[in-house]
């Protein structure tokens, strides 16, 4: 009877042990060089990952490969334009789950920086901003505008909402949140710094906060008070120096974006950077009691439409690729490079000695897979929706499409030649007469005209305008109209009375596909079946299509183009299963392409005509 009850006694106590640790909370502050953590010094070596660029049901297997090269912590942005895709419905669920991924951070032994901003920049769409705040009437981004403020903070109080809870000083694994993002390299208003501040505490982020600025641009972006990061130096004196100076002559000394390589963008060589060039100075910047985070540790993938763009006055558009392998410690699938065993070798040297690395796990398998055939066809022009309809074409924005493509249809005079000219072209166009494909407009190389020869009798023009992604960076945020944002002229006279048809491709319900091969003279569908005794890593191989998207078992995978330097497209094992899996590819340059095939490993530096 008494070892019975002390059983009862032990089950009845049990479960208020277990909530008291999971509510046991720490301690986390500025040290006068370190961070402490409950009050002992703590350095931070972080790692970011971002959970959109990564599939969900990978998380956790991501989270141990950081463990293994060394890491404490894990740094990602919150991404704005997929919690609130539309104004005011917000979606934390699936691959939005920033909550989850949060938690299993924890639950895996790491701490978590956590950046809402709201602006990411990050290759990313809009640098993260929805693409609906271009239609509230005079809204400025990164100001004081009240409707900016308005949208903002209506935003972060669903982020806090959900993750202040999960802050250091609640119990959680979120030892500190950054406010805005680099805004020294956009603006220098400290009081629009203030009430982003303001805001943040107000939707219940009450521990420590941060900045963080490239170095040239930290004095304009950091807002007294706060402890400043300092992006893309490691050079343990100038990075001390410049955070003394902006921080009362004190530390913590922290580097929230280090750099082990770049990202890539269409039509440009591939950016990689040898371990060895960045080995040392990660042991130098380490040895100086300096806590990093790299970006990227783990890049993964920006699937869908959600890759950004660079555009300044001295270079062209430049939109990103859909790797983002980043030439990161972990490549694009999460398998360990050369670089992920140098960090470690470096970071080993700099743990207490009685700390032991867990093995770094094996590379995932990966397969390749036969030529298959694509045997069903949709032609794009006979599986349009309903038009609108206006006297001049109207951009994406007018019509509230966020990302896609849209069509502008109208009507000529035939028995012509002549120049057609697209003023104002976002981004890529493919041009049709009568449906029939007579060339492509890009805003890459300037190309926003063509000759044209019109057949007689009345002639359908037809161009179909890609988005090819939102700039992210710099001055031009607020010009990130898509569409045609312009007039359209042929031989001189504008050409009017146009219809439009939205085509965002959130999913292909409603494409009708045909069996057989039909003839197709412009933008198709092709749709077929892989079949698979088992599943594996895999990459599309692209080489021989021109330009489109891929959808498999209903994920859309991203943009492929035959420019290159990126010519795969990685597929998951998680979201591949055994048996036959759909695939279908929205070809717009090359109708009569209608074979795939997979490698087992990528090309990501294949740049062709």
């Amino acid at each position: 009877m008494f070892f019975k009850r002390i059983l009862l006694m032990a089950l009845l106590v049990a479960p208020a042990m277990l909530s008291n640790a999971q509510t046991a909370k720490h301690t986390f502050a500025l040290g006068d060089s370190t961070f402490l953590l409950d009050g002992k010094p703590f350095q931070m070596i972080s790692g970011e990952m971002h959970y959109p660029r990564v599939p969900r049901e990978a998380w956790r297997a991501r989270m141990k490969m950081a463990k293994a090269m060394g890491l404490n912590s894990i740094g990602t942005y919150v991404f704005w334009n997929v919690h609130e895709p539309q104004k005011g419905k917000f979606d934390f669920s699936g691959n939005n789950d920033i909550v989850e991924f949060v938690k299993i951070a924890q639950e895996v032994g790491l701490w978590v920086v956590l950046r809402p901003s709201p602006y990411v920049c990050a290759e990313w769409e809009f640098g993260g901003y929805p693409y609906w705040l271009q239609n509230e009437k005079g809204l400025q981004v990164r100001s004081k505008e009240a409707q900016y403020l308005k949208e903002y903070e209506a935003y972060i109080k669903e982020v806090g909402k959900r993750l202040a809870p999960f802050q250091v000083n609640h119990g959680g694994n979120i030892l500190m949140v950054q406010i805005e993002n680099e805004y020294g390299s956009y603006g220098s208003d400290k009081e629009y710094l203030g009430i982003n501040q303001r805001m943040f505490k107000d939707a219940g982020f009450d521990g420590l906060l941060f900045t963080c600025d490239p170095a040239a641009d930290l004095v304009n972006g950091h807002l007294p008070g706060l402890l400043p990061g300092v992006n893309g130096l490691d050079d343990p004196a100038k990075v001390k120096k410049l955070i003394n100076e902006n921080h009362n002559g004190k530390g913590p000394y922290y580097i929230p974006e280090w750099y082990p390589a770049w990202f890539d963008w269409w039509g440009a060589p591939h950016h990689t950077v040898p371990a060895s060039k960045y080995a040392g100075r990660l042991d130098t910047a380490l040895a100086a009691n300096i806590s990093i985070n790299m970006y990227m540790f783990h890049g993964g993938s920006t699937r869908g439409f959600m890759n950004g763009a660079n555009y300044k006055d001295t270079s062209p558009f430049e939109p990103q690729t859909s790797s983002y392998d980043y030439d990161a410690p972990l490549d694009e699938a999460g398998n360990a490079t050369p670089k992920f065993h140098a960090f470690r070798k470096v970071i080993e040297k700099h743990l207490p000695k009685e700390v032991k690395l867990p093995p770094v796990p094996a590379a995932k398998p990966s397969m390749s897979i036969p030529v298959t055939a694509l045997n069903t066809s949709a032609a794009l022009l006979s599986n349009l929706p309903k038009p609108f309809e206006n006297t001049n074409p109207l951009t994406f924005e007018d019509l509230n499409q966020d990302y896609g493509y849209m069509l502008y249809r109208s009507q000529l005079k035939g028995g012509r030649k002549g120049v057609l000219k697209v003023d104002g072209l976002r981004d890529f166009a493919v041009v049709m007469l009568n449906g029939r494909m007579v060339g492509s407009l890009d805003r890459r190389t300037g190309k926003d005209s063509m000759m044209i020869s019109l057949p007689a009798g009345n002639v359908s023009l037809e161009i179909l305008v890609e988005n090819m992604g939102r700039i992210n960076f710099g001055k031009y945020l607020l010009e990130n109209k898509k569409g045609i944002i312009g007039k359209v002229s042929f031989t001189g006279s504008t050409v009017q009375n146009w219809k439009m048809y939205k085509l965002p491709f959130y999913d292909l319900k409603g494409v009708k596909f045909n069996s057989g091969k039909s003839a197709v003279n412009g933008p198709v569908l092709r749709k077929g079946s892989i079949t698979l005794a088992k599943v594996a890593d895999t990459y599309l191989d692209m080489r021989t299509w021109g330009k489109g998207i891929v959808w498999i078992n209903g994920h859309n995978l991203g943009r492929y183009w035959s420019i290159g330097p990126q010519q795969t497209l990685y597929v998951p094992a998680e979201w591949l299963k055994p048996g036959n899996n759909e695939v279908v590819v929205l070809e717009l340059l090359k109708p009569d392409a209608s074979k795939i095939s997979a490698l087992d490993k990528p090309i990501l530096d294949m740049l062709q005509p």
